[in-house]
Parts: structure tokens; C-alpha cells; sequence
């Protein structure tokens, strides 16, 4: 099987380039299913109703979220009626939604699983992760021996300690949460693809897809300020992984596809 992972849409410009790449992508790539963590796709911050609909229609199978998943109304009262859409596993059980799913196509099977860590994190507190994975495993390995984890996290710590945890048990387990591409991706011992962090589908030339100015006042003055995403260098980023009949990962890879800017006209 070769599943796609988008790294995390961040804003217009984010999903911008899905709506311009995705299709080519997954022709290029024989993809089965596609996942995007869309924890930032409407304005950076959180995911809409409309934003993970069309998401969906632009070819999205699964999308995974955040500590920002219900940043969004609607997207609290929609999350229930759509199943394509998860949030973290590890949320307090009165979070509508849920925290993992089998995606049926054609004949083939895959579980996606959302998690959240616990450290860095101050609008949200997950449950312990560590102990949420083998539970879930355990549920939905009768259904398909593949399993990708989108584990939203912000230390290396927390995410190579999962790497460790699901090693054997899950075929990836991709990290999100920071928004910066790390160069770690491997295959474990026991056959699990891994990665720190997917990076983000957005402008890749500013501070996690917002303009720059802004994040420096808030740093250097220590004063609220209100940002907005921005253009510069539009791209796409993934994940690439396949795996065996067994559900063992045989090839990871990163994906990178600049994106052409609209005209402002098309903005």
C-alpha cells in the first residue's frame, strides 16, 4: 500500500496547494490513500466546516488535527457528522468526533490514528499518548494490519519515545506539531516508518506560514499582535510511505512541490 501524508495545511495558501498539486501527485505516485493533517488550513489556525469539505472533495481521504481541531464553532458541531475528519485520541472523552478510524477503498484498509502530546502545549491537555496507542491498536488490527499515526506533538523527546512504542505495532507513526520538515526520517527495527516532523504545506519562507513582522513584535515586545499567513514560497510537503502485504513499512520518503502564487486578481 502507499499512503501520502500532507504535512500540516496552513491557510489559503496551504490549501491552495493542494487544490493545484494533489492531483498530479497522487497520479505521479500511485497513491492508495491520501492524509493531511489540516490543524491550521483556515487562517492558521484551526479547520473549518467548508475548508475540511472541500479538503475532502479535492481528493483527501483522512484529515488528522491538533491542539487547534475545534479552534473553529462549526467545526464542533460538524465533526460528529463526518468520520473523514479525527481529532486526538487522547482528548477528554466528552470531545465530540473521535480519535481514529478505518478508511475503507475498494478492497484496501487503512487505520488512521490522531494523538496529541503533552508537552508545550497551554490551550489543551491530552490524556498520557503512551498508553492511548496499544489500546487503539489492539481495537483496529482485526480490521487491517495498516496503521498510520499522526502523532501532534512539540519535543523530539515525546515523539521518539512513541517511535519506540509503536515500533512493530503501527507501519508510521509521522509527526506534526511544529510546523518545521526534519531530515530523521527511517525505518525502525520492527518495520515502522518514522518521522519528527512532516513540516507544513504553506509558504515555506515565513514563521509556521504567518508573515514574519508580526511574529517578531510579539517576540521582541512581549506584546499580543494579530498576524495573518502569507505567500512567500507556496509549497507542498509529505510523506511518502508504502508498506508490505503484512502492514510493515518498506520506504519512506519526503515530498516537496513548489506551488505557483496566484495573481493577486486570484487571491
Amino acid at each position: 500500500m502507499r499512503v501520502l501524508f500532507i504535512a500540516e495545511i496552513v491557510g489559503k495558501e496551504g490549501v491552495y496547494c493542494v487544490k493545484n498539486i494533489l492531483p498530479g501527485l497522487t497520479e505521479e505516485l500511485n497513491t492508495d490513500f491520501v492524509v493531511a493533517n489540516g490543524d491550521g488550513a483556515t487562517g492558521g489556525l484551526g479547520i473549518g466546516k467548508s475548508h475540511a469539505i472541500y479538503l475532502r472533495k479535492l481528493g483527501v481521504d483522512a484529515i488528522t488535527g491538533g491542539d487547534w481541531i475545534f479552534y473553529k464553532k462549526d467545526m464542533v458541531e460538524h465533526i460528529d457528522k463526518a468520520p473523514y475528519i479525527l481529532r486526538p485520541a487522547n482528548f477528554p472523552p466528552e470531545a465530540p468526533g473521535r480519535g481514529y478510524f478505518v478508511f475503507k477503498k475498494e478492497e484496501k484498509t487503512l487505520a488512521v490514528v490522531s494523538l496529541i502530546g503533552q508537552s508545550g502545549f497551554n490551550r489543551i491537555h491530552g490524556s498520557n499518548p503512551f498508553t492511548y496507542l496499544p489500546t487503539i491498536i489492539e481495537r483496529v488490527k482485526n480490521q487491517t494490519p495498516h496503521i498510520i499515526v499522526d502523532f501532534h506533538a512539540n519535543t523530539t523527546a515525546e515523539k521518539y519515545t512513541m517511535f519506540h512504542i509503536a515500533d512493530g505495532l503501527a507501519s508510521a507513526v509521522i509527526g506534526t506539531g511544529t510546523r518545521v520538515p526534519t531530515a530523521d526520517a527511517h525505518i525502525t527495527k520492527g518495520k515502522t516508518a518514522v518521522i519528527c516532523d512532516a513540516g507544513r504545506t504553506g509558504s515555506q519562507q515565513s514563521v509556521q506560514g504567518f508573515e514574519p513582522e508580526a511574529e517578531i513584535y510579539k517576540l521582541v515586545n512581549a506584546l499580543p499582535a494579530r498576524n495573518h499567513t502569507t505567500w512567500e514560497k507556496p509549497a507542498l510537503r509529505g510523506i511518502l510511505v508504502e508498506t508490505d502485504a503484512e502492514g510493515r513499512a518498506i520506504n519512506i520518503e519526503t515530498i516537496y512541490r513548489e506551488c505557483t502564487p496566484p495573481t493577486e486578481n486570484e487571491h
